[in-house]
């Protein structure tokens, strides 16, 4: 079943030459794997080790670290090209969103030196994975009610709290934790960033039983007093939201990306279906009752492909405050273009479109992702409705 065209008539006038080859080069290793890897790494249970090895070594999963650290020395503009592309082949790998994109960012902009070499030069070619904890049970979007506090014991820190919905955890090495430290200068508490490896004590994790069909597995943490050295903080303690949001940006970003994977992967599937399949001597496809809606969605994948580029070219040019706002419509617009465009794909294909042989039943959850995490659809409305529009704040 063919794709849509990785590129576009005049790409190589929003894209540089270097970027085309790497999706090229991207959507053709994804090809060698595609849908029936991924869904049958998913359903047994497995992640998907192969693929994430050969796109270590080809250097796609470090290709926005600093080249001095064994990275490719580009940005999250490249890295979303990866994840996009993967995603189109059939392979969205989740854990892109959380080791290089999040972890791997906070650290190459806000890590020591020992932190850095200890960290990113194995996030960059895929021997460390690192996931990130962030979401609680009881504070839902709003960071400001994260309970998972840290407090000092000496030179060390110690740990207590709780966390939901922390992807691949137990193929990783360790998790980059948000908790919340007294600013030594206000006694408020404010977000910090600590380094737990998986086998620290205290540090438990249990697997929620979820409805994805993904190799990457959802966890809940309990952390019950886990003593840290003092060099397991990353940045400085009393930075606040400014180290945080130098990660949740690319997160959003990158969920744009795996969004639009979806979508591509979706929208190429009912195309081919509906180009080949014939009712009444006529391709299906010919009827403008499906041409039309998959035309839009076509539209639609495109208009949330620009904004994700140019959310990624604002972020990677340093001007973070026009990047918060572009990632948030990008993850917005994305979400909704994946979600639409699947459920369509479900439609062209009739009952063909729910078997497994199609795999587009496992995307109808899949396209969920975009819409609810890392915020939900309403919160990036809520953002723009106050940050854009200038409206007053409802909560």
């Amino acid at each position: 079943m063919s794709a849509p065209r990785t590129t576009t008539p005049g790409s190589r006038l929003i894209e540089t030459p270097e970027r085309l080859a790497l999706r090229r080069a991207v959507a053709d290793l994804g090809g060698r794997y595609g849908s029936a890897y991924y869904l049958a790494k998913a359903r047994a249970g497995e992640p998907a080790d192969e693929l994430w090895a050969e796109a270590g070594k080809a250097g796609y999963l470090g290709v926005n670290l600093p080249a001095e650290y064994g990275g490719g020395g580009g940005g999250i503009t490249d890295l979303a090209i990866v994840l996009e592309e993967l995603g189109t082949a059939g392979c969205p790998l989740l854990l892109l969103i959380v080791s290089p994109a999040i972890c791997g960012t906070v650290i190459a902009r806000y890590g020591t030196e020992e932190q850095k070499r200890h960290w990113l030069p194995g996030l960059a070619d895929g021997s460390r994975r690192m996931a990130f904890g962030i979401t609680e049970p009881d504070a839902g979007s709003n960071s400001h009610r994260i309970s998972t506090v840290a407090r000092r014991d000496g030179e060390d820190w110690l740990l207590t709290g709780r966390k939901v919905f922390v992807s691949g955890i137990d193929h990783c090495d360790a998790v980059l934790f948000v908790a919340r430290t007294e600013d030594a200068r206000t006694g408020k508490l404010k977000p910090a960033l600590f380094v737990v490896p998986r086998d620290t004590p205290g540090f438990d994790y249990r697997p929620i039983p979820m409805e994805l069909v993904a190799p990457e597995r959802q966890f809940q943490v309990f952390l019950d007093d886990v003593r840290l050295p003092a060099e397991a903080l990353v940045g400085d303690e009393n930075a606040g939201l400014l180290q945080l949001f130098a990660g949740l940006n690319p997160e959003r970003i990158m969920t744009a990306a795996f969004s639009l994977g979806l979508a591509r992967q979706a929208l190429g599937k009912a195309v081919e279906y509906a180009r080949t399949r014939v009712v009444w001597s006529t391709p299906i496809g010919a009827h403008q009752g499906l041409a039309h809606p998959l035309a839009q969605c076509a539209v639609e994948i495109e208009l949330a492909r620009l904004m994700t580029q140019k959310a990624a070219l604002l972020y990677d040019g340093g001007e973070d405050a026009a990047a918060g706002e572009a990632a948030n419509m990008a993850k917005y617009a994305a979400g909704e273009a994946a979600a639409r465009t699947v459920d369509q794909a479900v439609q062209t294909l009739g009952g063909n479109g729910l078997t497994q042989e199609y795999g587009l039943g496992a995307l109808l959850a899949a396209t969920r992702v975009g819409r609810v995490a890392p915020v939900s659809r309403e919160m990036v409305l809520n953002y723009v409705a106050q940050h854009t529009l200038g409206l007053p704040k409802s909560y």
